[in-house]
């Protein structure tokens, strides 16, 4: 099931170029352009305040978005590039790029855990900590799943959950060519193992997406 896709509101932008863009900023917007998907180029301008909000909430670059612009159809984009001020590090242009439905998309999914109250090692004071809260899959546009559900009922205490334990949405995979850790059951405090050095640490590092991470199925 897909999940909600975020709406990102824009205004159509009349006039290109350095000048049409500073007058945009003047305004309290950030100026853009929307480009790919078969159709021509479109110039927008997006509400300063707003832009900056979904900025300091993250995932920008790793979100599929709804834009929406009055009296044109809304289409889902993804941000290619944000440009910011080399001195005040705030934004000054966006660049947004049309998604088909059939295209692939690298984006974070969150997981849901289920069944902490049957999980054994929990019951005998196991911890069942979170290595990674969301999973980046590659997905299609128009199929996004909404979340990932990870089920821990079965798990002891000292029990790995890995990305092979849970059900994948048909279609999607992890970007990641290899079977790594989602959660696992600690020992109680004062009993934790010293062995639990194996456990990965979760990346927080977003990718920018590039031709090689934002595909077709038309092309």
């Amino acid at each position: 099931m897909a999940g909600e896709i975020p709406d990102l509101v824009a205004h159509a932008r009349t006039g290109t170029g350095k000048g049409a863009a500073r007058a945009s900023r003047r305004r309290g917007m950030v100026p853009g352009v929307v480009y790919g998907g078969g159709a021509d180029p479109a110039a927008i301008e997006i509400p300063f305040n707003e832009l900056l909000k979904k900025l300091k909430a993250g995932r920008f670059l790793a979100t599929l978005w709804n834009l929406k612009v009055e009296g044109q159809e809304d289409v889902r984009v993804i941000a290619r590039d944000v440009q910011r001020d080399t001195v005040k590090d705030l934004p000054t242009h966006v660049d947004l790029m049309r998604l088909r439905r059939t295209s692939k998309v690298n984006l974070y999914i969150p997981v849901e855990f289920t069944g902490e109250e049957q999980a054994p090692g929990i019951k005998k004071g196991g911890v069942l900590t979170t290595v990674r809260p969301e999973v980046e899959l590659r997905v299609t546009a128009g199929d996004i799943p909404e979340k990932l559900v990870a089920d821990v009922s079965h798990m002891e205490i000292g029990d790995t959950l890995t990305i092979s334990d849970i059900t994948l949405p048909e279609g999607t995979k992890p970007t990641i060519d290899r079977d790594f850790v989602i959660a696992n059951i600690q020992p109680p405090s004062g009993l934790a193992s010293q062995t639990d050095d194996e456990d990965e640490a979760p990346e927080t590092e977003v990718i920018n997406q590039t031709d090689e991470t934002v595909t077709s199925e038309d092309d």
